[in-house]
């Protein structure tokens, strides 16, 4: 598998980057998880507009999703005059709801299923295209939902936004690479169920046995290199910052 970095800023994009978005392709199939703020934009940098296979939203807050709506656009009304098949899209329930009243004013309650084809997610196993995915239900105020993703007997978990969650940290047993989110900062910010901080996310990391940690949705105001230190004294793996346009070979 190939994970690239779409976007990894947290709750609102940076100066550096668009909100978390990130690319994983295995057998020329292509699965975006998440497209917040500024995403579509920076995913052109990487695949071609109509280039996606399938979509996965852990959530739906704005920084996770809304820019789905400006994929509504590029494929209900593209530039040739035909307009998309649907793209398959996996999110929580109510996700073309949202989408649609995000959006306010399309053409019909129904316009964004002509061009999405919405299933829900819920705690579960199943296949998007040549991966096998696992879902569950993580800690936040929303419904929201971390994800592994296996392939050719390789693995990668994705913790969307959560606060410390040990359906998490199965989900992430023995991962080859562990994408945490670790939007607070240890000693600073402590709200249950909401975030994890980089001492957490490298808590987690060390019980679920995953070989490398990962740091997304850290947001601007937050100091990655404090979380970075503080994930390096909880897990003794190799840890690292996302980075947008940084590729992994898992």
């Amino acid at each position: 598998m190939k994970l690239t970095v779409v976007g990894c800023s947290g709750s609102f994009p940076s100066a550096e980057s668009a909100c978390s978005s990130y690319l994983v392709e295995a057998d020329g199939f292509r699965l975006l998880l998440d497209m917040g703020n500024g995403a579509l934009g920076e995913l052109q940098r990487h695949c071609g507009l109509y280039d996606l296979d399938a979509i996965f939203l852990s959530h739906l807050h704005a920084d996770h999703c809304i820019d789905m709506c400006a994929y509504f656009v590029a494929r209900y009304y593209r530039h040739d005059g035909g307009r998309c098949d649907p793209i398959p899209v996996y999110g929580p329930e109510g996700t073309e709801h949202r989408l649609t009243t995000a959006y306010a004013d399309t053409p019909s309650a129904s316009s964004m299923s002509e061009v999405f084809d919405f299933h829900t997610v819920k705690p579960s196993t199943f296949d998007i295209g040549p991966f096998t995915v696992h879902t569950e239900r993580v800690a936040h105020p929303v419904e929201a939902y971390g994800i592994r993703v296996e392939h050719g007997g390789r693995s990668l978990t994705y913790s969307g936004d959560t606060g410390v969650s040990p359906a998490l940290e199965e989900l992430a047993r023995d991962s080859d690479l562990f994408l945490c989110e670790a939007a607070f900062t240890h000693g600073k910010e402590n709200i249950p169920d909401l975030h994890l901080n980089g001492r957490e996310a490298g808590e987690a990391a060390s019980r679920a046995g995953a070989r490398k940690l990962v740091l997304t949705h850290i947001p601007p105001w937050t100091d990655p290199e404090v979380n970075l230190t503080d994930a390096r004294t909880a897990f003794a793996g190799p840890v690292e910052l996302a980075r947008p346009r940084v590729t992994y070979e898992i």
